[in-house]
């Protein structure tokens, strides 16, 4: 399995002149009595486009989930998938159009094996016995679970079961995939496999829409991100866009102890070093070797660095405290998730 690229930005797929995106929504609300989960949402995926719908908890994510895939209507507004607006077509139809891998999935057969499980699916979609035996196959060696066909699910780890359940999203090969936090209870190494499947298929041309409420997986895995909360987009655009909404940076700075100097003196050469650049606040404690930098706007850390060496200062080591995309994140939405 080749490892997701985790650079800060993918190559945003080539936009065809004139070609429609493969799922729209248009001004899209919807009401749950007096409770608005939606708020005139429009947005666009296209062909081997990686949309993140980001938000935190209560933000309409699932709810528009829902929407898109046809289980809610709307209250108003208009929802299309491949230029075909969702009230026209029949539930056949719909259902050749796109893939759904829910959140905390349990609805396979635990007794029943992976390979049994998919045919079930498969022919729940209309498929004959033999090619829904035959696309079980296939969707289980794209999953990498060919040598676990024949065990019954219940034999299966949480890694795998996810991976079962990507495939029967993909069952119909449908031009949409919607996957709705699929890494939030996966160790690292797992939630990478899947999001690996995720760029595998926007790659092959779906349009793959992924919830998440992971600030931080989706640097180098989407194309786009909107930014939903409490019903109302807050942001659409690339993730560079969301990165640049972020206030400034702060970064824990780990200084060379020097001998015969107070280490609260450090923090003082260290804030006139930095005048014009940032501020430095001296630890709580202050035999801490720590100081926090917080950069101006256009002020760079390699500059920052440059400075506190200049003073005389070794920087040991140098993090983040917060990531760009998780500040910009928090300065959206006011800070609040529910």
């Amino acid at each position: 399995m080749v490892k997701a690229d985790t650079s800060d930005a993918l190559r945003a797929p080539q936009e065809k002149v004139g070609e429609p995106p493969v799922a729209e929504l248009q001004g899209v609300s919807r009401r749950f009595g007096d409770r608005h989960a939606l708020r005139g949402v429009s947005l666009q995926i296209r062909s081997g486009e990686i949309r993140a719908l980001l938000g935190p908890n209560g933000a309409g994510k699932t709810t528009l989930l829902r929407v898109l895939s046809g289980l809610v209507q709307p209250t108003t507004g208009d929802v299309s998938v491949e230029g075909v607006k969702w009230r026209d077509l029949s539930e056949r139809e719909a259902r050749r159009l796109l893939g759904l891998m829910p959140s905390g999935d349990r609805t396979f057969y635990l007794r029943m094996s992976g390979l049994e499980n998919l045919v079930f699916f498969a022919r729940l979609h209309g498929l004959s016995r033999q090619a829904a035996l035959h696309r079980a196959r296939a969707c289980l060696h794209e999953v990498d679970l060919e040598d676990a066909a024949r065990l019954s699910v219940s034999a299966y780890s949480h890694g795998m079961q996810k991976r079962l359940s990507f495939a029967r999203a993909i069952l119909v090969d449908a031009p949409l995939l919607m996957i709705d936090e699929a890494t939030h209870d996966l160790d690292p190494a797992s939630a990478d496999r899947v999001r690996q499947l995720a760029i595998d298929r926007a790659s092959s041309g779906s349009a793959v829409l992924w919830a998440t409420q992971r600030v931080d997986e989706i640097r180098g895995f989407a194309h786009r991100v909107t930014l939903l909360h409490e019903g109302l987009v807050r942001f659409d655009g690339s993730v560079p866009q969301l990165m640049a909404k972020a206030p400034g940076r702060t970064h824990v700075v780990h200084l060379r102890e020097i001998p015969g100097q107070r280490k609260s003196a450090r923090a003082e050469i260290a804030r006139s070093a930095l005048e014009s650049l940032g501020s430095i606040a001296s630890p709580l404690d202050p035999e801490d070797d720590y100081v926090v930098l917080s950069l101006l706007e256009g002020a760079t850390l390699g500059r920052a660095v440059t400075a506190l060496e200049s003073a005389g200062l070794e920087v040991l080591s140098c993090r983040e405290e917060r990531s760009d995309i998780e500040s910009a994140f928090l300065a959206l939405t006011g800070g609040t998730g529910r």
